[in-house]
């Protein structure tokens, strides 16, 4: 890991446009849909009172009672506070975008609206940024300095590895989190051997994978012979892109991905939200928000034009689960 060489200034002023953005996000539209959807992870005690006509028979405290001649409930409180981590994928391929802005940079601002919503909500809140090692890792705290600490690390952070490994991630995520934690994975998910770490990884903690894609990588143009080079590997292939075949036979790969993804999410019971460089990602985080809220069980599925329907009951087609 290595740091980029922004003038601090520069770095404030970055933080700062960010806050402001997201802030007002989280204020109108995404601060209450968060504290609905995440309610804490249990109840705590808080006192014992004197009974009253319509409380619980079972919450009478029968040794109090005995003692005062009279019963007497014990009262409790949700246990609000919980653990949000945001794992970020910062390989080779996250740096790529043909509409405003790359991926990384969807989920920089997707990662500072969770980040101030869960700190809001006196949640505590951390980052991993990983490659295929760990580039960096803030564990969770509390509190708007660590917040705005979190953006800077986002912003700041230049990758030395160019590849993917979620068994490396997921290795130091388990040993970082001790306890049971809402872990949102961004990452573009275009690498394989995902599936034992992410079984390993949802068997404690609630994963919510967000996947971040680019229309270019969705569909092949035609522009006759073209040079294409793998952003993580290095892999340089030449292929004739005006040939039918070669776009039918890419098409079908993309499809054959997505149908696999969905299907291995669904297995494991990830929820996912799918933000587009083309669409940003407000419509699909709140879309998530609502349709987690309204589930009674199983995965929820969304992406950057709302709730994708079927998907969200794993029958739709590739083209419906991108939103196309």
């Amino acid at each position: 890991m290595s740091v980029l060489s922004i003038a601090p200034a520069d770095v404030l002023r970055q933080v700062r446009r960010i806050e402001v953005r997201t802030r007002r996000l989280v204020d109108s539209r995404f601060a209450g849909e968060y504290r609905s959807l995440f309610k804490g992870q249990g109840m705590e005690f808080a006192e014992v009172r004197e009974y009253q006509p319509g409380d619980e028979v079972r919450a009478i405290d029968w040794n109090v009672s005995a003692r005062m001649g009279k019963p007497f409930v014990k009262r409790y409180v949700e246990e609000r506070e919980l653990t949000v981590m945001l794992a970020v994928d910062l390989s080779g391929s996250s740096r790529f975008g043909t509409r405003a802005r790359f991926k990384h940079d969807l989920a920089i601002e997707l990662a500072g609206v969770l980040s101030l919503a869960a700190v809001r909500n006196n949640d505590r809140v951390g980052l991993m940024l990983f490659s295929d090692r760990v580039e960096h890792a803030l564990p969770p705290r509390k509190g708007r300095k660590h917040a705005l600490r979190l953006i800077r690390d986002l912003l700041t952070v230049e990758p030395t590895g160019r590849g993917t490994s979620m068994a490396v991630t997921v290795d130091r995520l388990m040993r970082l989190l001790p306890h049971r934690s809402v872990v949102f994975l961004a990452s573009d998910f275009l690498t394989a051997d995902i599936e034992k770490p992410l079984a390993r990884l949802a068997q404690r903690h609630d994963v919510i994978a967000v996947t971040l894609e680019d229309p270019a990588e969705r569909v092949l143009p035609d522009i006759g012979p073209a040079r294409l080079e793998d952003p993580e590997t290095g892999e340089v292939l030449e292929i004739d892109t005006s040939h039918p075949a070669v776009r039918a036979a890419f098409a079908q790969r993309i499809a054959t991905e997505d149908d696999a993804r969905r299907k291995l999410f669904g297995r494991l019971g990830l929820d996912e939200i799918i933000v587009h460089t083309e669409h940003g990602y407000v419509d699909a985080l709140l879309a998530f928000f609502r349709a987690r809220s309204r589930r009674p069980h199983g995965a929820v599925r969304a992406g950057p034009r709302g709730t994708l329907g079927d998907a969200a009951r794993g029958v739709a087609s590739p083209s419906a689960v991108r939103g196309r």
